[in-house]
């Protein structure tokens, strides 16, 4: 008799195995696989298998961050910091004993002595972009010359000039000027055969033979700027990331689009459309200028306006392109066509996004729309970590990429599907309508073209299609203005007529603005639609910016045109109206714009990209402290009013002085990206320059200056410090005490910790912290322990360009050490105490002789050696959870 409830679940479920066992025992027995920590941690879409093929960092061959395959089916890659390398690859299938040939690409060492044999020098190599293309290896390097390598940024061409296998002739095709995570990139080869380069907001746009578009440097944004808080993109140009193409010898460059933040690889679909994954500022996320990762379609002449701090430009904008797809935050890397993989039809017509904070390669569908397309992303890969850095497709049609970067293990991975020999991956043939067919004829005249082009395209300005109205525009501008201008002050339909007045704001001179204002103002604004309205506001943005501000009677004309709009139903027209009304010095639009400060909500489609929901369900790390921002997200709209507000000095009486400055009190209790508070303090801090001296501490202590660090980057906060007993914590013995981390840790005790070692004077977690060194909330998920540690306790050996010191060697002999914050034409501007970096020196340029990286890091080695092996414990799992306290290492085992 069977007594109790458990022994009847017992048999009834060995019955169960049997009689599935006899069912089965015809079929072949299912191969176990082996565990293995390099792949079980990787997500996989029904079909597919993943092998690890090597890891370089377990050879001291560096970290690889970029790849392709020569004409032989070899692999090359390069190490960030290292040189370059060969790959015989084993075949799918491989026994996980059989192991890739790997060997080093050595290239004379200009000045190196024989006898040194040195691992740290290469011939070539800290590429982030290569290319096998014209029987040659195309390298992108990504360096400022050292000892190291004495090769600097820009593109080389690497040939075999004697056909035995080995590359010889280096030959520099572009020199370019910028360096880091931010500097040159990608390249790839076109469908028309031209090599296609992509390069970050830190790479100053070189001379070229041509432009699609006119080189820009004007911010042209009437609100008050604001630059990065902690200063990012320090260097002395607007013109954010861009991309051109050349030809096999690199004789002949054009600029095609400009514009992008930091665009890292760029890729044509298969109707030979270009297209680019660009990056957020995730310090930015929570103000109204936050843009996230998004994927950009790059048509002839792009621009996509990137600007410094808050002077960044609305997609909706006419004078840029918006993106095709929101992502949200991320790290952009690889971005490549699958077309020649032996995948479903589904994947070879789709485009991979590589995302390296996250660990997601994204399949991006596209479907036309009008001249452009729309999108949606597909999670194809992830794994966590997963630091992807690139990918593209092997000639055996399988996915090949590589994890790695900043150092990091990195490892080589291949995808295949499981029916791949019954894939034929034929390159699907392109299908374009006919707005694209439109857009592409009108883009052959983005140059300097016959006699009566103007009149040819000037019905374009009109149409219906936003990316052929600007494809138009463009090629207006490349037209002489004197054959366009009566056509101009001729025109009277108002979206042609607003259309072609950017391009004038563009190239004509300053001197015509009062005949551009006077044609404006033929446009009756009371009876055009909202977006034509919008569409007019930007083009005053656009008139001012270029061609100076309006005064006196035009400018109190306008504005008593404009004042009735004010407040429009639109929070983006709002944001236009207050722009350009507190540019005219409006009185009543400073109190209608404080009325719209205290009530203002966000667009649902604002919150609905900013919240990343999908990243909440993805990655249990980072998602949940997302989902915790939002908790208490900053009011966007809100804050552009204020910003908007707080140049503008006179129209205030003591009452609206009050709620605006009680404003910023309660603003600094929302939670942003790593910027924010300094961003509104910064706000602030303009705003009471405004007021009467003897004034000026009553409304500073009304804003909530006593709620700031010295910084002004953070809330102040008092916390308990170690008690130890320390000891000199080297990685190994500091390592074995982690890994034996018995007992449940503190999550309270290890944000203190965190906190009163003044880590978070330099580093963020979970958007509060300082931006001296890197953002942590990420830590857990990308980093193993002893990666952890060993940042700790030797700083020193591994240290990011975004955060590195600079050794200025002065001409009278001395040398000035600090972190580089801005420059112009004549100074840097420099911060040398890391726990203040808001205090800084300026350095006349004409005093530096020289300017060098520092191979120190400004993180004070020793800093666990204060605390005793609980507290140890205590910070590396809050620096693992990455400030959650609901993260798995709280839980208990």
């Amino acid at each position: 008799m069977i007594k109790t409830k458990r022994a009847q679940l017992y048999l009834f479920g060995m019955f169960l195995l049997i009689f599935a066992g006899s069912c089965k025992q015809e079929k072949e027995t299912e191969v176990v696989k082996e565990p293995n920590p390099k792949t079980d941690k990787i997500v996989l879409p029904d079909g597919f298998e993943i092998e690890h093929i090597y890891s370089p960092s377990d050879d001291e061959k560096g970290s690889w961050v970029s790849m392709t395959f020569d004409d032989k089916g070899r692999m090359i890659t390069s190490d960030q910091f290292g040189g370059l390398f060969r790959v015989e690859l084993p075949p799918i299938g491989s026994d996980t004993t059989v192991k890739p040939k790997i060997e080093p690409l050595d290239f004379p060492i200009e000045g190196q002595d024989p006898a040194d044999t040195s691992k740290t020098k290469v011939g070539m190599g800290f590429a982030q972009g290569l290319l096998w293309a014209n029987n040659s290896l195309y390298v992108m390097i990504n360096h400022r010359p050292n000892e190291n390598l004495s090769k600097g940024s820009g593109l080389y061409r690497i040939q075999d000039t004697n056909n035995d296998d080995k590359l010889d002739k280096i030959t520099q095709i572009l020199a370019l000027e910028g360096e880091g995570e931010h500097g040159p990139h990608s390249i790839i080869q076109g469908p028309d055969s031209a090599i296609y380069v992509i390069a970050g907001n830190f790479t100053k746009v070189p001379k070229m033979n041509s432009y699609r578009l006119k080189p820009n440097d004007s911010l042209d944004n009437l609100l008050p700027m604001i630059y990065d808080t902690h200063g990012h993109d320090s260097d002395s140009h607007n013109a954010g990331g861009w991309i051109a193409k050349t030809d096999a010898e690199g004789k002949n460059w054009e600029l095609i689009a400009s514009g992008m933040r930091n665009g890292f690889d760029l890729a044509f679909n298969n109707d030979g459309e270009l297209f680019t994954y660009d990056s957020d500022m995730e310090w930015d996320f929570g103000m109204p200028w936050y843009r996230p990762t998004r994927i950009l379609h790059v048509t002839s002449g792009a621009e996509y306006g990137w600007r410094k701090g808050d002077a960044k430009w609305d997609e909706r904008f006419l004078d840029n392109l918006p993106a095709a797809l929101n992502i949200g935050q991320g790290s952009p890397t690889n971005f490549i066509n699958p077309n020649k993989a032996k995948f479903p039809d589904k994947y070879r017509n789709s485009l991979f996004a590589f995302d390296w904070s996250f660990g997601i390669i994204y399949a991006i569908h596209l479907t036309p729309d009008g001249a452009s397309y729309k999108a949606n992303a597909e999670e194809f890969i992830s794994g966590s970590p997963l630091p992807l850095t690139d990918g593209t497709i092997g000639p055996d049609g399988s996915l090949y990429f590589l994890t790695g970067g900043r150092r990091l293990e990195s490892d080589l991975y291949r995808v295949y599907h499981k029916d791949r020999d019954k894939i034929n991956p034929e390159t699907p043939k392109p299908n374009v309508n006919a707005e694209v067919k439109l857009r592409r004829e009108i883009e052959q005249y983005h140059k300097p073209s016959p006699a009566g082009t103007a009149e040819k395209i000037w019905e374009y300005l009109g149409h219906e299609d936003r990316h052929i109205r600007y494809a138009a525009r463009v090629a207006l501008e490349h037209q002489p203005f004197d054959s366009w201008k009566n056509l101009v002050f001729g025109e009277r339909n108002v979206v042609r007529l607003t259309e072609a007045m950017v391009a004038v704001a563009h190239v004509a001179d300053p001197s015509i603005k009062q005949q551009v204002l006077n044609k404006l103002a033929t446009i009756p604004v009371e009876k055009i639609t909202p977006k034509m309205l919008e569409n007019l506001l930007r083009v005053y943005e656009i008139v001012i910016s270029r061609m100076g501000k309006i005064e006196g009677a035009q400018a109190a004309a306008l504005a008593q045109r404009l004042e009735p709009l004010y407040p429009a139903k639109s929070n983006y027209t709002n944001r236009e109206l207050a722009k350009v009304l507190l540019a005219l010095n409006s009185e009543p639009a400073i109190k209608k714009t404080l009325e719209l400060l205290a009530t203002a909500k966000d667009d649902t489609i604002q919150t609905t990209y900013m919240s990343s929901s999908d990243m909440i369900l993805r990655n249990p790390q980072y998602g949940l402290d997302i989902a915790d921002m939002l908790a208490n997200i900053p009011p966007a709209q809100q804050i552009f009013y204020a910003t908007a507000l707080s140049n503008t000095s006179s129209g205030w009486t003591p009452e609206t002085r009050e709620d605006y400055f009680n404003w910023f009190y309660k603003a600094f209790g929302y939670k942003g990206g790593n910027s924010y508070i300094g961003f509104i303090d910064n706000a602030r801090k303009m705003a009471l320059s405004h007021v009467p001296k003897d004034q000026f501490a009553m409304y500073s202590k009304m804003s909530g200056d006593s709620l700031l660090n010295e910084k002004g980057t953070r809330l102040a906060e008092n916390v308990e410090g170690p008690k130890g007993p320390g000891r000199a914590w080297e990685v190994d013995s500091a390592l074995k005490v982690v890994d034996e981390n018995t007992g449940v840790r503190d999550f309270k005790r290890g944000r203190e910790l965190f906190l009163a070692m003044k880590c978070g004077s330099c580093h963020t977690i979970k958007g509060e912290g300082g931006s001296v060194g890197p953002d942590l909330t990420q830590l857990g998920t990308r980093f193993s322990k002893r990666d952890m540690l060993e940042a700790i306790i030797e700083p020193s050996k591994v240290i990011s360009d975004q955060y590195e010191s600079k050794v200025f060697n002065m001409k009278d002999g001395t040398s000035v050490l600090g972190r580089l914050m801005s420059e112009d034409e004549k100074n840097y501007v420099i911060s040398q105490n890391p726990y203040a970096p808001h205090v800084t020196k300026t350095l006349a340029k004409s005093d530096v002789k020289s300017m060098n990286r520092s191979e120190v890091s400004i993180m004070p080695p020793g800093t666990l050696n204060v605390m005793s092996p609980d507290e140890v414990k205590d910070i590396i799992a809050y620096l693992m959870s990455g400030g959650n306290e609901n993260n798995e290492i709280y839980k208990k085992k």
